[in-house]
């Protein structure tokens, strides 16, 4: 389904969307309809909209890749047809992103600059990947989700556009559950513990029984930094100083 104009959201607004260009547009919305997500798109917080690349295929067999310059295994995605697809949709000053194993890592500071403009557009691979002229002539952003590869880019833009929507305003109940999340205060989040008290003998740590908010606030800093340390030091590095985790936090949970 090639993508409509922008349309307004709540309070006329012009809604947060995500336009994907894909060989396989039945993929969408999966998971992106569930939960939060599909109620938040159901309400109009945010718009998904699909480009079947075949469709701007120049023959009847529908293909859209050719052998690869220079010879080589695979197929590439041809540069002329995935440019007429590109071409198809209305941009509205959202950045164009092409998932690639070889792109510059996702971040949650990336993401978070993503959702305070009007959406994305998201160009999924497939095969050996895509016409390198593509992407210098239509001044394509490559974005990785990991240090591995995957069969294609459907899988990573579904990850990119969550990581998005879930932070656009009025998707999540509790603004504060966003803000103690991992990446947010450049340390990975510390554990979390609820009901039963006691779990095949193990028990809740004690300072999150306590009442005293500083302590469990001192508690959750000291672990954050603990597992930051253990599983990505690299995080640490260039980590500034930015005081205690909300010791004023009450129990929002029931």
């Amino acid at each position: 389904m090639v993508e409509a104009r922008p349309s307004p959201g709540l309070n006329g607004l012009t809604m947060w969307r995500a336009t994907v260009l894909t060989l396989y547009p039945e993929v969408f919305p999966g998971p992106l309809d569930a939960s939060v997500l599909g109620r938040a798109r159901a309400e109009g917080l945010w718009a998904l909209d699909t480009v079947n690349i075949r469709d701007f295929s120049d023959n009847a067999y529908g293909s859209v890749d050719d052998t690869p310059a220079g010879g080589g295994a695979g197929l590439v995605m041809r540069a002329d047809i995935l440019a007429a697809a590109i071409d198809s949709v209305h941009r509205a000053g959202r950045p164009l992103i092409h998932l690639s194993p070889k792109g510059a890592p996702l971040t949650q500071k990336r993401v978070k600059t993503l959702t305070e403009g009007p959406g994305l557009i998201a160009l999924c691979g497939r095969f050996e990947g895509v016409d390198q002229r593509l992407i210098d002539a239509r001044k394509l952003e490559e974005i990785s989700i990991g240090d591995f590869v995957l069969a294609g880019g459907e899988v990573a833009a579904m990850a990119m556009i969550e990581a998005c929507v879930r932070l656009l305003d009025g998707v999540l109940g509790s603004a504060a559950s966003l803000a103690e999340e991992s990446f947010e205060t450049g340390l990975l989040e510390y554990p979390q513990y609820t009901r039963p008290r006691v779990f095949e003998g193990l028990e809740i740590p004690e300072t999150l029984m306590s009442g005293d908010h500083k302590r469990v606030a001192a508690w959750r800093r000291a672990k954050a930094e603990e597992i930051t340390r253990a599983r990505r030091p690299d995080l640490l590095e260039g980590h500034r100083q930015i005081g205690p985790l909300r010791p004023d936090k009450k129990n929002e949970g029931t």
